[in-house]
């Protein structure tokens, strides 16, 4: 048995309809779901108008990707902010935001740098108000309805960016790209105000921060730093972060390299797309057969083999397998992202009450950072050992995490004194 899997607590397993009979909870839920359908409309339109005013596929990338590596410096610099705040106008807050940007693209005819410097500070500030999100989750949802809890956000989650993505294509051939970003702006706005009326006021004890407010900016980052120091020099915190942050990282890294592996083995036209449709595919038969059908000790007690599953299938692209064994590998590997599931319990007991809000946004930024960093540096290893060999290389990295985790030892109990 696992050091994780002796972390949980009982082994009532919950449902997805238990789960999404708290109000509260399908309010968060829906507005998620909706901004991240939102988010990746944003993202392809912007970065479609970047690349026809300039025709460089470079600056279209960094529109892609702008609005992921600030959120780290967000996290570190503003995330307190999450347990200071009240929810309510803070959520809400960062959906009006989120429209605001949304709007001045579609609006307002701005230079390059200028436009993509607007992204990045509204990156800025997402995690503080994804981070108050998932605070009131881990509060209103208790043991493993909480599990299922974030089992349906990273469901709607994946399937809501892919719509999104197809939404932003379809929306730019017939609205485009400008009426597309002011869809984006509609629907952020119909977020923000769905939270500011249906989501009650909450007193200070009710959502559970830290009580008060942030005592100006330079009070709120010093305040966001110490925080992010506490969390990440704390032992189990920091290896249930880096459990949560590496395995994707990895096989981002490898999916960032399956266009180049399809041209390199000349695919047919069009079938890349075919090998990048199944690793979500995976990823939501994955959460939705393991969310429903285990029990959580058992899910605890398959983290490391669900990783293994994650990196091994990669391994095999060694071998340049064709297109309908790819196929299945990357459904495999997508199977194998259930492995978080396992890890809720651990790391929200791992947690401190007042800080639980800043340790979520630091959590999905590390995560967002990662995932946009394992492209670049695998795709550097493409240029010397070929796209397949450095896809299997990121399936050893995951195996090689999963061997780390199985190191762990857990705590002496403490003893009690009479």
């Amino acid at each position: 048995m696992t050091p994780i899997a002796e972390s949980a607590q009982g082994d009532h397993r919950a449902t997805y309809r238990e789960v999404l009979t708290e109000p509260r909870f399908r309010l968060l839920f829906t507005t998620r779901t909706v901004a991240i359908t939102a988010g990746a409309l944003r993202i392809t339109t912007f970065s479609v108008l970047v690349f026809a005013a300039t025709g460089s596929a470079l600056l279209s990338a960094l529109a892609f990707g702008i609005g992921f590596l600030p959120q780290l410096f967000g996290s570190l610099l503003l995330g307190s902010l999450a347990d200071r705040l009240p929810p309510r106008s803070l959520i809400a807050g960062g959906y009006a935001l989120e429209c605001t940007a949304a709007l001045l693209l579609a609006l307002v005819r701005m230079p390059i740098a200028v436009s993509l410097g607007v992204v990045a500070l509204v990156a800025l500030a997402t995690p503080v108000f994804s981070g108050a999100s998932s605070r009131l989750v881990a509060q209103w949802l208790e043991g493993d309805a909480y599990v299922l809890g974030r089992s349906l956000n990273n469901i709607a989650g994946s399937g809501a960016q892919l719509f999104g993505l197809a939404l932003g294509g379809a929306a730019v051939a017939v609205l485009g790209p400008h009426r597309a970003l002011a869809v984006s702006a509609a629907l952020y706005l119909g977020c923000a105000l769905a939270i500011r009326i249906r989501l009650p006021r909450l007193r200070p004890e009710e959502s559970g921060g830290t009580p008060g407010s942030a005592r100006g900016d330079a009070g709120a980052v010093r305040a966001s730093l110490h925080g992010a120091g506490l969390l990440l020099r704390g032992h189990t915190v920091r290896r249930l972060m880096l459990a949560q942050w590496l395995p994707p990282a990895f096989v981002a890294g490898a999916e960032g390299l399956i266009v180049a592996y399809a041209g390199e083995l000349h695919f047919a036209p069009g079938r890349y797309a075919v090998l990048m449709g199944c690793l979500p595919v995976g990823m939501l038969v994955g959460d939705l057969l393991v969310g429903r059908l285990l029990r959580p000790p058992a899910r605890e007690r398959l983290v490391i083999p669900l990783i293994v599953l994650m990196g091994l299938p990669l391994v095999s692209f060694a071998a340049k397998p064709g297109v309908g064994v790819s196929s299945c590998l990357l459904l495999l590997c997508g199977f194998g992202f259930a492995y978080g599931l396992g890890l809720q319990r651990p790391f929200l007991d791992a947690l401190p009450e007042d800080g639980q809000g800043q340790a979520f946004g630091l959590l999905g930024s590390g995560s967002m950072t990662l995932q946009g960093i394992g492209p670049a540096c695998f795709g550097s290893v493409a240029a010397g050992t070929g796209t397949g060999g450095a896809i299997a290389l990121a399936g050893v990295a995951a195996v090689l995490t999963a061997g780390w985790i199985l190191t762990w030892h857990p705590p002496a109990p403490a003893r009690r004194t009479i």
